[in-house]
């Protein structure tokens, strides 16, 4: 095989992988949303076929492409769900645990086909799927048009029956459409139908024949009084009808108004019309909706509709976020470029006999800062993606923990279409989990000890997230018993972490910070969740890599809160550039709160630590020179400026000599031999054949407030 063969195999596993994952997700969206429904007594029949035909799209696309295993669940999952939207089998919490697994199945063996063992999970397909003889109804009652009854599908004939059942008046509805419009005004339709009727089947008309135009009967079910139904559903051009019960006679309701089609409502695309006459020849199961393929019944009307306005839908365009990282580098070269340009300029200017050249240089370098920030911006918007996509996935978790360990726990979800970069959305997953399932094990209590604290047996676990400024904050905060603070210092204690005696020192945010020392633990058990002391280690670690600091704050009995404080984006960065004893370092702007003159009469020492008051609050001071032991390469300067940093809670003022201005910078790693030196990110280029080094202000912070002195952070690497 030729290496151009084997980057289009690959290229289109990747885009089948992508496709599957989205087809994934959408029914992790779905089982979540049908999860809460039947916990309130509300299934949705449209939200359960709907499911189905996902897990049938799944199954076909698999097997294209080889995914065998992806292809037997699939398959086994639509005969459950085949005979759970025909009303064989029961919407369970039991029956939704396999769906939720299946979907956990589902993204396990696109990571790695061959790792997954799926014998147990077909004994549990196997134990709940024990289709039900479906009741008696009052069906053969109704005086329904045998054209109807002679073409109704399995499906059809089901939530026909259901409706009878439950006593749901059915009602005909006769409408024109134009051929034109017919795939958008028949949506439209259901929209309109939908909050307080099912549309049951339609099929074409057998009246006259008209260019132009089609009329359909829909049959349709609703308890709402006649009067709504005729405002929703009774419009120029249609006629409704109440179907009598045998020996009844029938009412209608029409509307007076000339008949005139519908105006095409407005559309992403053109439509593509259709001969009347080949409109009528389209077979009623073909015009049904909501079915499935010939293995169970018929054809879906819907995929029949779509063919009608194919060019309408293809707006979007997958892209490798490979791809968008190499462009934002190039970016970022450019930027880099245009440092270069503009400190040219400004040599040329001090020049007067190259003044107008350097006037002319100046005046394309800003058309070219114009067209690079559009550049820039276009790039990261593209690279900007919902926190939907990890919240969606965190809502499985919570149910399936919550079910494991007999919690009942309800999901409260804001701000999840806050946009974060790509790269950040995915390091964002495990840290969240690890939170999530420490709120559900540690946190919320369980039913019965809450209804004695005087709590209700539901435990809430909130996810929030806002854009503050240049970051992003996510919080998760439950309503459960709180941390203990003393639980957590004695068992520091314990471990050698502090003496006993620095307990008066120790505030409570020092006392939560014990929690995410690696090991550490107050359970004596070890549970599946916790116990083990690994987690909130990960956690820490992982939000500093991405430029982040994660805050606590807990009261007894009331619940705990954790806060996330993140960067937007880590592609290309506003930087504030700072010299320090000569040497230049770059210090991200979204942890740059203020910089001001520094007065050194307003310094003062509390308890070993240099500070200044700071508008009535006390800020620690840190020397950078001191912190990296550079002093001694330079003169001390004659005044110096403080830099207010800040993320989260967290506030430290940095002294540096000068103030060199704001860059966009892209930062670069240190390589393999220097990575692990703590308080740097990285290093940029400044434009001028110079590298700056780039501070890590969350390592600076969670460093320099925890020390009791100014040790050098280097001490231990040099």
């Amino acid at each position: 095989m030729s290496t151009d063969d084997q980057d289009d195999d690959l290229d289109v596993r990747d885009e089948f992988l992508a496709e599957s994952q989205e087809i994934v997700e959408a029914l992790s969206r779905d089982l979540l949303v049908l999860d809460q429904m039947q916990k309130e007594g509300t299934p949705d029949p449209d939200l359960i076929n709907e499911i189905f035909r996902g897990v049938h799209t799944l199954k076909g696309i698999a097997g294209m492409f080889g995914y065998h295993q992806v292809g037997a669940v699939a398959h086994a999952l639509e005969d459950l769900l085949d005979d759970l939207r025909l009303g064989r089998v029961t919407l369970t919490q039991e029956v939704l645990d396999v769906l939720f697994e299946g979907v956990e199945n589902f993204q396990r063996l696109l990571g790695d086909q061959a790792g997954v063992d799926l014998s147990q999970y077909a004994q549990s397909i196997e134990r709940v799927s024990s289709p039900k003889e479906a009741p008696a109804t009052g069906l053969e009652s109704y005086d329904l048009d045998p054209g109807v009854l002679a073409v109704r599908t399995e499906y059809e004939e089901h939530r026909l029956r259901t409706n009878v059942e439950q006593g749901n008046p059915l009602y005909r509805l006769k409408v024109r459409f134009s051929l034109a419009s017919i795939d958008t005004a028949l949506e439209e339709l259901k929209t309109r139908a939908k909050p307080v009727a099912e549309i049951i089947t339609y099929l074409p008309s057998m009246g006259e024949i008209d260019r132009d135009s089609i009329d359909l009967d829909v049959l349709l079910a609703s308890r709402a009084p006649e009067d709504e139904l005729r405002e929703l559903l009774v419009h120029d051009d249609s006629e409704l009808m109440a179907v009598p019960r045998k020996g009844a006679e029938a009412t209608s309701v029409a509307s007076p108004a000339p008949v005139v089609p519908p105006p095409p409502p407005e559309s992403h695309g053109p439509s593509v019309p259709v001969p009347a006459a080949v409109a009528h020849s389209i077979p009623p199961a073909v015009l049904d909706s909501k079915h499935d393929d010939a293995s169970h019944g018929a054809a879906s009307h819907d995929e029949a509709v779509d063919l009608l306005s194919l060019r309408s839908v293809a707006n979007t365009v997958r892209v490798d976020i490979r791809k968008l990282d190499h462009l934002m580098n190039v970016v970022g070269e450019l930027a880099i470029v245009r440092t270069a340009i503009g400190a040219l300029s400004e040599t040329l200017r001090a020049k007067p006999e190259l003044r107008q050249l350097a006037t002319e240089l100046h005046r394309a370098n800003r058309s070219f800062e114009r067209n690079l920030a559009e550049l820039q911006d276009g790039i990261l918007d593209v690279r900007m993606v919902p926190l939907r996509q990890i919240f969606d996935k965190l809502a499985r978790v919570v149910r399936q923990t919550a079910r494991e360990h007999e919690k009942e726990i309800r999901l409260v979800v804001n701000g999840a279409d806050t946009e974060v970069d790509k790269l950040i959305v995915e390091e964002l997953s495990d840290p969240l989990m690890h939170i999530i399932r420490n709120s559900i094990d540690h946190g919320i209590e369980k039913p019965k000890v809450r209804e004695l604290a005087g709590k209700a047996p539901e435990g809430t676990l909130a996810l929030n997230a806002y854009q503050k400024g240049n970051n992003v904050l996510i919080e998760v905060e439950d309503d459960g018993a709180g941390i203990n603070a003393e639980k957590i210092f004695e068992a520091a204690v314990r471990r050698g972490l502090v003496s006993k005696d620095a307990r008066a020192e120790l505030s409570q945010e020092d006392i939560f910070d014990f929690i995410f020392t690696a090991g550490f633990t107050t359970r004596s058990a070890i549970t599946d969740l916790s116990g083990r002391g690994v987690g909130m280690d990960v956690v820490k670690t992982n939000i500093s890599r991405l430029g982040g600091v994660v805050d606590v704050a807990s009261e007894s009995g009331i619940g705990t809160k954790f806060t996330i404080t993140l960067p937007i984006t880590l592609a290309i960065i506003s930087a504030l550039i700072v010299k320090v004893a000569g040497r230049r370092f770059a210090l991200p702007l979204t942890a740059v709160e203020e910089a001001l003159l520094l007065r050194r009469e307003a310094i003062r020492t509390v308890e070993g630590r240099d500070v200044i008051t700071l508008r009535g609050a006390t800020l620690p001071l840190c020397r950078v020179d001191d912190l990296f032991e550079l002093r001694a390469a330079a003169q001390s300067p004659d005044k110096s400026f403080v830099v207010v940093t800040a993320l989260g809670n967290r506030r430290l003022g940095l002294i540096v000599d000068e103030l060199h201005g704001q860059r966009d910078i892209v930062i670069k790693p240190l390589g393999k031999s220097l990575r692990d030196v703590r308080g740097f990110a990285g290093a940029t280029d400044l434009g001028d054949q110079n590298v700056a080094l780039v501070l890590d202000a969350s390592s600076l912070l969670e460093e320099v407030l925890k020390r009791a002195d100014s040790a050098p952070i280097l001490e231990a690497t040099t």
